[in-house]
């Protein structure tokens, strides 16, 4: 048993100045590759809960290809449903400006093809005893619809998070068969056609519940960086839970952090606001160093009563 995550690799490149950015001037500096992708960074940040999760996803049949499977093994992502194959990893070229905050950005996605052979062939026996599943909304609609006839079939709870949230806005109808829905007030802003930029966590809790319900979404997490975090379903529930203060040093992976921790604990018995609360731990911990991922925590750190298995 398991969380399943259905998600892209990609390879990111990361520059970061000295000093003040300019962004028409040369910028001193360092540039530093690691590996990243929304669904690597998540089964990653699941793993270093000390869960086994699984992971299905696609990368290069290069040496960077076996760099990434080989990290991920090393910890205890459970890799068999990885297919290696020419062109599986994507590429994420980002500039961040002074404040850790990305200041332009170009991304290539890989090929998905293989992921979606992968999933026809496998599919059964990847999601028969999975303890949930996250999904990656915007990969290519095959995919997704297979992983949500998966889901009704062996009835799993299904939590998504987008990288690109221009292609998830197309796909509004797939909103009412996730259990929950993570992102940040700008794709919330994308996907309801709204301006959230100016709200503050009581409004942006108002604007989201009401839009939760007439959209009939189960059930949505919004993260506000430094402003926390808002929630709310389509029964009326919705709260508030505050950002934890640390400093910051790159932003990149908070928020695939953010919802590893909600797709965790509402996994294993947690309420929506204990879920939200461990996301938001987790993704403290990612925003003060350059990697894209949480560091190891034990689940009883963030009051799981999980066994871990050996």
């Amino acid at each position: 048993m398991a969380i399943v995550v259905v998600g892209n690799v990609f390879v990111d490149i990361k520059g970061f100045p000295d000093d003040l950015y300019i962004p028409t001037g040369r910028n001193a500096g360092r540039v530093e590759i690691v590996h990243g992708g929304v669904g690597r960074n998540v089964v990653e940040d699941i793993a270093n809960v000390e869960l086994r999760p699984i992971f299905v996803s696609m990368v290069d049949d290069s040496a960077e290809g076996e760099s990434v499977l080989r990290k991920l093994k090393n910890h205890k992502v459970n890799t068999d449903y990885v297919a290696v194959t020419p062109d599986g990893m994507g590429m994420w070229l980002a500039v961040f400006n002074q404040y850790g905050d990305v200041a332009g950005s170009i991304s290539k996605r890989p090929n998905m093809e293989p992921m979606r052979r992968l999933l026809e062939e496998k599919g059964d026996e990847i999601f028969r005893d999975a303890d949930s599943i996250v999904l990656e909304i915007d990969l290519d609609k095959d995919i997704v619809k297979q992983v949500f006839k998966y889901a009704e079939k062996y009835g799993k709870k299904v939590y998504a998070v987008v990288a690109n949230m221009g292609i998830a806005s197309q796909r509004r109808d797939f909103l009412q068969s996730i259990d929950c829905f993570v992102c940040n007030a700008l794709e919330a802003g994308i996907l309801f056609v709204s301006d959230f930029s100016e709200m503050g966590p009581e409004e942006l809790c108002e604007a989201l519940s009401e839009r939760v319900i007439s959209a009939r979404i189960p059930s949505m997490v919004v993260t506000m960086g430094s402003r926390g975090a808002v929630y709310a379903d389509m029964d009326g529930g919705k709260g508030i839970c505050p950002a934890e203060k640390v400093k910051v040093r790159d932003t990149t992976g908070a928020g695939d952090a953010f919802c590893a921790g909600v797709a965790i604990g509402l996994t294993y018995g947690k309420s929506m606001s204990e879920a939200v609360e461990i996301g938001t731990r987790l993704a403290a911990s990612v925003i003060t160093v350059s990697e894209n991922v949480c560091p190891r925590f034990l689940p009883q750190e963030l009051g799981l009563d999980i066994i871990v298995e050996e």
